[in-house]
């Protein structure tokens, strides 16, 4: 099947649905902050160190290297802008239970998430525009969607900032009621988003399963090479085993739900992007799980903290 032809299909979803997806990742983006403290934050400070390394990983390093990955396997332009997209997000609080999985120090990973969510509402419109940008057919695109960085910085500043400053506040002044809900919130929260997301592949199925064959093959090289990135850079800057662990599965770990509400959004449901983050956010699961247990079963060097929580 000829990949351009994905560049031409359109994946529906009505404003509703629209609103609905909007509102399911910032109730996500809540509970995940109820689990946030100052704490964490503080510990950027404090050890900056392998939090740094992996927040350069992943807004500088694996952009441009999904720029590099892009140019030489040659997919179609919907394809390429989703591969630039994904690169552009965050990383996924997915990526906590996998690191603690791993044996790696979740204190980092934990710092990174919260971290690097401030700073995508900065570095993901910019990463986006620069990377896409550089790329005349992807900038084709950019161009004919208008796409304005202060846009997207705004819609994800409303999504994930609001919600993640709302989720700390709630969690520092009301510590008991916030313990308690903890734990109900995330899991609703991550089911009904199963939901919204489920409907929507529901509703394009037959799309789905046309073209997702096509994207398989980029989505499993971009995700391999985001793994490495972190591993690597943290090897290079002589980073412990389980920094190691923690900032590699941190950058190979995105929230793709975040980037398929941008697809929505702002790129009308293109077929390219939406299929490629929303295998990605499948893919991702199966590779993070497959890295953990492969991490797990390498011994940890003699002397290296136990604490998970340091």
């Amino acid at each position: 099947m000829d990949a351009s032809a994905l560049d031409q299909v359109r994946l529906n979803f009505n404003p509703q649905g629209l609103f609905i997806i909007n509102a399911a990742i910032g109730i996500m983006m809540l509970g995940v902050a109820l689990d946030l403290k100052l704490d964490d934050f503080k510990r950027i400070f404090v050890k900056p160190k392998a939090p740094a390394v992996g927040l350069i990983a992943q807004f500088i390093l694996l952009p441009a290297f999904t720029f590099l990955l892009v140019l030489i396997i040659k997919p179609a332009p919907s394809i390429a802008l989703g591969m630039i997209l994904v690169a552009a997000c965050p990383g996924g609080n997915l990526s906590n239970i996998l690191t603690y999985l791993a044996k790696g120090n979740t204190a980092v990973s934990i710092s990174m998430t919260a971290v690097s969510t401030i700073f995508a509402i900065v570095m993901t419109p910019l990463n986006l525009a620069v990377w896409g940008g550089l790329n005349p057919e992807t900038d084709a695109i950019l161009r004919r969607v208008s796409l304005s960085p202060f846009d997207v910085f705004f819609t994800i500043f409303i999504i994930l900032g609001i919600p993640m400053a709302v989720g700390m506040t709630l969690s520092r002044l009301f510590p008991g009621i916030a313990d308690k809900v903890r734990r109900p919130f995330k899991i609703f929260s991550l089911i009904f988003f199963i939901i919204i997301v489920a409907g929507a592949l529901l509703a394009n199925w037959k799309n789905f399963l046309n073209y997702v064959n096509i994207v398989i093959v980029a989505v499993f090289l971009h995700n391999l090479l985001a793994l490495n990135i972190g591993w690597w850079a943290a090897k290079l800057f002589r980073l412990s085993e389980r920094d190691s662990r923690a900032v590699s599965i941190e950058v190979g770990i995105q929230n793709s739900a975040l980037g398929l509400v941008l697809v929505f959004n702002f790129f009308g449901g293109l077929g390219g992007m939406a299929i490629v983050v929303a295998w990605w956010g499948t893919w991702h699961i199966i590779s993070g799980l497959a890295a953990a247990f492969i991490f797990s079963r390498r011994k940890i060097p003699a002397g290296e903290e136990v604490d998970q929580t340091a």
